[in-house]
């Protein structure tokens, strides 16, 4: 199974390059219908992203669209028309379980976004609904609701948000967009800063920063060698709490991690340069 690393957004208003963020390395695509697309121009973006959805090859990875405020007219448009279509709908400004309900009716699923401090609140309600596939924080937005510049204000919400969705079974919180895609070595700084909260993957902004991220978040050398060692003791082994060579003991949830390691490590393989 193939997990998610890199989320690339899109512009809604932009069909030229739909195609060209399928084929970009990104494991989810998402077309933008809030944020990235001007006022006058979101009718179009939502007809442009129904025309690619219906036409899309087989194969590529999935797409999601991020559809306006479902508080307002436009996004309930948005999700009437893409909701069947779309692998998933991502909801901006998402603050109760209840907004959830119309998703779960149209039978589509959902990523919400935490974006204001009401929806930190009710983050762990938000996450355990039926139709939600995992939820993401909009930090940009909730800097500028709550005053934060950073630092561990903005650790304690994303460790909000990786506490709820461990709570509900959800795949790990994925990083919020990096803003700068000039700046790969500040990229590739929060991605590791981000994986020591139990945050894993990011959205990115730009087909640039795939690379960096999809290096940020690979098993190093040393941690795969590791989990190789833990998943032979285990085998070995039977089951059970085990010890390894050096002494160290290790049960299920440690042999568990280190399988998801070796999956990883393989899926964030390089290719080869031919010599």
């Amino acid at each position: 199974m193939t997990i998610p690393v890199t989320w690339l957004y899109v512009p809604g208003d932009r069909p030229e390059r739909f195609a060209k963020a399928a084929a970009s390395g990104a494991d989810v695509v998402i077309i933008d219908l809030e944020d990235a697309v001007p006022p006058a121009r979101k009718d179009e973006a939502r007809a442009h992203a129904a025309a690619y959805l219906r036409a899309r090859p087989a194969g590529g990875p999935p797409v999601h669209v991020r559809v306006n405020d479902l508080s307002t007219q436009r996004g309930l448009d948005d999700l009437a028309e893409l909701a069947g279509a779309a692998d998933a709908v991502r909801l901006p400004k998402v603050e109760s379980a209840a907004t959830l309900d119309l998703v779960e009716r149209l039978g589509a699923r959902a990523y919400p976004l935490l974006e204001s401090a009401a929806g930190i609140l009710e983050a762990r309600a938000i996450a355990a609904h039926p139709c939600v596939d995992g939820i993401a924080l909009g930090e940009q937005d909730l800097a500028a609701e709550l005053s934060v510049t950073g630092g561990p204000a903005l650790d304690h919400l994303r460790l909000s948000a990786v506490l709820a969705a461990a709570a509900a079974g959800l795949p790990p919180v994925p990083l919020s967009v990096y803003p700068d895609v000039r700046d790969e070595a500040g990229l590739a700084a929060s991605c590791a800063h981000g994986r020591t909260l139990g945050l894993f993957g990011r959205t990115a902004i730009h087909p640039r920063q795939i690379p960096v991220i999809r290096a940020a978040f690979r098993p190093t050398p040393e941690e795969t060698a590791r989990a190789a060692e833990i998943v032979r003791a285990a085998e070995t082994a039977g089951g059970g709490a085990l010890a390894l060579p050096g002494g160290a003991f290790v049960d299920a949830p440690i042999v568990a991690r280190a399988r998801r390691t070796l999956t990883l490590a393989a899926q964030l393989t390089e290719p080869s340069q031919p010599s």
